[in-house]
Order: C-alpha cells, then sequence, then structure tokens
C-alpha cells in the first residue's frame, strides 16, 4: 500500500503521525511510504532520517495526498486538508467530531474512509489510541494550571505546593480516567490538595486504595461539584464520553462564587468542553478570562511536548496503521475493537455518539463496509 505521512498544519502542532522506525516496518512489510518534507522537524527527526528507514521524501501536502492510499495524520484534519482527501482513501488520525459539523460536513463529502484514533477500542473497553495522549494532557494539565495560577499570568499568585506555613492550593479534578488520573498524581506530587469527582463508584475505589489520604474521592453530582468548585484555586476538566461532546458540568453561573484569579484547565475541549464557558485556544493565544476566573483550553495540548507525545502515540498507533496497511480498510471487520475508530465511510456517518450529536442518521460500522 502506498502510505502517505503529511506535515501537521494547526496551530503550534509539531507532532508527526509516523516516525522514521514506523517507516521502517511498513517498508520492511512491503509498503511504500511518502513523507512531506519536513513533516519530523518539530520534533527533532530530519528528512534523512525518514530517507534512511526507507521513505520517500516529497516536496508538498498535496503530493502526499495526491498520491497515498493510506493517510497517517495526528490532528483533525483542516478544512484545505479535507478538501484533498478523496474517496477510496483511508483517513487515520484524531478526528473528535461531534464539536466540528465542518469537518464532519467536508469528511462526509469526500467519501473518504475516515478512522478516528480516539473511538479505537480494545477488549477491555478501553481507548488504547487516546491513553497515551490522555496521560501527557492530564500530566500538563497540571503544569499548564500551576503556570496560568501565576500573578503575572492573571492568576491569583498560589503556588500548588504552599511553603510551611502557607497553605497549599485546592486542586479539583473532574473525571477520574485516564486524564483525570494522571493530573491528580501530578498535583499531589507537586505537594496541592487534591480532590478527584466521578460518577464510578469502582473508580473512586480504586483511586482511593491507590492513593489512600493523598486524594479525597467524591461522588459526582451537580452539588459537589458547586461546592468544590467554589472553593477551588484550579479545576481541572477531565471528563470524556467516547465519541459524542462533552457534558457542561461546570456552568456559568457557579464561576461567580469561585475565588478571583482561580483556573479552569478544559482538557476536553477537544470534546466540545466540559466548562460552559470554554471555547478553544491555541498554544499561541492559551488563555482567557471570564468573570474573573483564567481559563486554559488548549485543544492540542500535548503538541507542546511534541517529541515525548510523538513517540508516545507511535508506540501505540503501529500495530493497527500495519493492519491497515495490509489488509485495507478489511483490517477492521477483522478485528472488532478497531471498528468502533470507524467514524466516516464512503458519505455515511457510522459513529452513533457524532450522529446524535449533530443530527446526521447512523449507519453501523459493519453494514457501511458491506
Amino acid at each position: 500500500m502506498l502510505v502517505g505521512v503529511p506535515k501537521e498544519i494547526k496551530n503550534h502542532e509539531y507532532r508527526v503521525g509516523l516516525t522514521p522506525a514506523g517507516v521502517r516496518e511498513l517498508v520492511t512489510h512491503g509498503h511504500r511510504v511518502f513523507a512531506e518534507k519536513g513533516c519530523g522537524g518539530g520534533i527533532g527527526i530530519d528528512d534523512d532520517q525518514y530517507h534512511g528507514a526507507g521513505a520517500e521524501i516529497v516536496d508538498t501536502a498535496a503530493e502526499v495526498y495526491s498520491r497515498a492510499e493510506l493517510i497517517i495524520k495526528v490532528k483533525e484534519p483542516q478544512p484545505d486538508e479535507c478538501r484533498q482527501l478523496r474517496q477510496g482513501q483511508i483517513l487515520f488520525t484524531y478526528l473528535h467530531l461531534a464539536p466540528d459539523p465542518q469537518q464532519t460536513e467536508l469528511l462526509v463529502a469526500s467519501g473518504v474512509t475516515a478512522i478516528a484514533y480516539e473511538t479505537v477500542t480494545d477488549r477491555r473497553g478501553g481507548l488504547p489510541l487516546l491513553a497515551p495522549m490522555s496521560e501527557v494532557a492530564g500530566r500538563m494539565s497540571i503544569q499548564a494550571g500551576a503556570h496560568c495560577l501565576e500573578k503575572a499570568q492573571g492568576g491569583s499568585g498560589v503556588l500548588l505546593g504552599g511553603v510551611p506555613g502557607v497553605e497549599r492550593a485546592n486542586v479539583v479534578v473532574i473525571g477520574g480516567g485516564m486524564v483525570g488520573l494522571n493530573a491528580a498524581r501530578m498535583a499531589v506530587g507537586l505537594g496541592a490538595d487534591v480532590t478527584i469527582l466521578d460518577k464510578n463508584l469502582a473508580r473512586l475505589t480504586a483511586i482511593d486504595e491507590q492513593f489512600g489520604e493523598r486524594i479525597k474521592t467524591v461522588f459526582s453530582t451537580t452539588e459537589s461539584i458547586e461546592r468544590l468548585v467554589q472553593a477551588a484555586d484550579l479545576v481541572v476538566g477531565a471528563v470524556l464520553v467516547p465519541g459524542a461532546a462533552a457534558p457542561k458540568l461546570v456552568t456559568r453561573a457557579m464561576l461567580a462564587q469561585m475565588r478571583k484569579g482561580s483556573v479552569l484547565v478544559d482538557v476536553a475541549i477537544d470534546q466540545g468542553g466540559c466548562f460552559e464557558t470554554s471555547r478553544p485556544t491555541t498554544h499561541a493565544d492559551p488563555t482567557y478570562v471570564v468573570d474573573g476566573i483564567v481559563h486554559y483550553c488548549v485543544a492540542n495540548m500535548p503538541g507542546a511536548v511534541a517529541r515525548t507525545s510523538t513517540f508516545a502515540l507511535t508506540n501505540a498507533t503501529l500495530p493497527y496503521v500495519l493492519a491497515l496497511a495490509n489488509h485495507g480498510v478489511q483490517a477492521l471487520t477483522r478485528d472488532s475493537c478497531f471498528l468502533e475508530g470507524l467514524n466516516v465511510h464512503r458519505g455515511k456517518l457510522t459513529n452513533q455518539p457524532v450522529c446524535e450529536a449533530l443530527g446526521y442518521d447512523f449507519v453501523p460500522p459493519d453494514e457501511a463496509l458491506r
């Protein structure tokens, strides 16, 4: 198969969908790889390394899209990229379609087969291709939140771990999944007073057993969120409903009860955000203030640590990339968990939460492939 690796063009996105090690694996299996010139520059991998692994270096993204049968990316295709996709082509990347009607419309119109990293599942019901970036984003949320709390950044001037004789910062993490767990772990490591909320009692029990008294666990309700947010210095939104838009758990009215200079970090912003006042921002302009509360809502947080993120992501995606290269779309029919990743196929939407969010007719993925 002809596999293409374009350079990412989203604002401050330096990750790349395939490393030279991945190229070598594909070439060893008899496939050809086209890598756009400079695609790995953001993580310190030059074209010579891709060429040495067996890739053909092409000058433009247009050449990648025109020649490749399988496109490997990191972030959702931007409008100009969507318009270069065609029927019969396979796109494998993060999509996050539920809050993005324009991208959805363009992908449907293109006829492409689009497979989303974030909806591929495993035998335990996990999300193996979302997990690596959730780990990164969860850890970064505390790093970013701590920076935003600094007075020069508009924050209240609170140090997460405090110092002897001065109270520690109060950190509230909404969601006890992969993002929330990693956020809580980082916050505890920095000495903050940490509370984590979730609706899954088994999850809260596991966190309690792992961390003991270092983390408070609270069952998530509107009342508990409102009460805890009011006293928080930093709130991390770590809520995920796979494929669907995130629920708005912190309302505009709750902001009025918070201390001025407190910080909200919305890691769910890729799925529309879990704070009512959230809107996507970029690494170039990461924050804004609403009612005296600093909002950090960067939609590609792991892109800031692009080298770590790329290797973590491609370690997870490579087996799936090889399966697609070896078997085409039939790779999905051979693995029901991989099939869950199919979001768009030849003008049909095949992910039910996305259809419900955007008002499209749902076509089951196995039916669409038939």
